[in-house]
């Protein structure tokens, strides 16, 4: 089915379905903003935790303003990749239950993967970008939700621009282009506020369809996948727009 069509547009629909289904659209979205505010929290106190408690040396070599992961640190930063796989692959055969656990450990992890921020950036810059971060977020997914304009058509040119970044960020690593840097962070932050409006725009278009055939134990396990994709979504804009507002800790240079 096109993600395009809307199950009220269909000629069999009443208007009391139609109000049915309005209802479970907006009960739906809470639960997915739910999820994504909750996982957030998770990792936030998880980086805390780790950046201003003597486990951080668990996880990473701090001297002075240098920050170097060590091995711990190193596999938490590639475990996250290994649960998105698992949770996208398996999203067919995977429990409810077990899917929410997966989401829970990705955030916790997610936590000691991002808790190097804490120590490379000023606790008061942190904060801010991510006030930021979470206003541009909630402007975007809320524009998307309420517009008449059709997003969803440009996920092939989200796709390939997201392929694109990844392209560009390996091969900054070994040019160390700061102008290719600088374009690299933009391009991000830009993408991802695209890929916001697109996913928001996603759900609340093909939430008829599969509330329909999958009914309501279907919609509680893809309820997680999409808080996960929201999830990503504002990850990668904090972090990319950190590098733009964020300031850096001195020597950390």
């Amino acid at each position: 089915m096109s993600f395009s069509r809307d199950f009220r547009s269909s000629p069999f629909a009443t208007g009391a379905q139609s109000a049915t289904v309005d209802a479970g659209l907006r009960a739906y979205m809470l639960r997915v903003y739910n999820w994504m505010a909750s996982g957030l929290l998770l990792t936030a106190v998880v980086a805390y935790m780790i950046a201003e408690t003597s486990a951080r040396s668990l996880f990473f070599h701090v001297q002075g303003y240098q920050v170097a992961p060590t091995g711990l640190g190193w596999l938490a930063m590639i475990a996250p990749l290994g649960f998105v796989m698992v949770m996208s692959f398996g999203v067919n055969r995977l429990s409810r239950a077990t899917v929410q656990t997966l989401f829970w450990l990705f955030c916790a992890v997610m936590g000691a993967s991002l808790s190097s921020i804490l120590l490379l950036y000023t606790g008061v810059s942190v904060a801010r970008v991510f006030l930021v971060t979470s206003a541009t977020f909630g402007a975007t997914s809320l524009w998307a939700y309420t517009t008449g304009a059709n997003l969803v058509r440009f996920q092939s040119f989200l796709m390939m621009g997201l392929f694109g970044l990844v392209i560009a960020g390996l091969v900054n690593m070994f040019i160390g282009s700061p102008a290719l840097y600088f374009i690299y962070s933009v391009v991000g932050v830009f993408l991802f506020i695209g890929l916001t409006a697109f996913d928001t725009q996603r759900i609340k278009v093909t939430y008829p369809q599969f509330a329909y055939y999958e009914g309501p134990e279907g919609a509680a396990k893809r309820s997680v996948y999409d808080a996960l994709n929201l999830y990503l979504n504002f990850i990668n804009l904090f972090q990319f727009m950190l590098q733009f507002m964020g300031t850096r800790n001195s020597n950390s240079e």
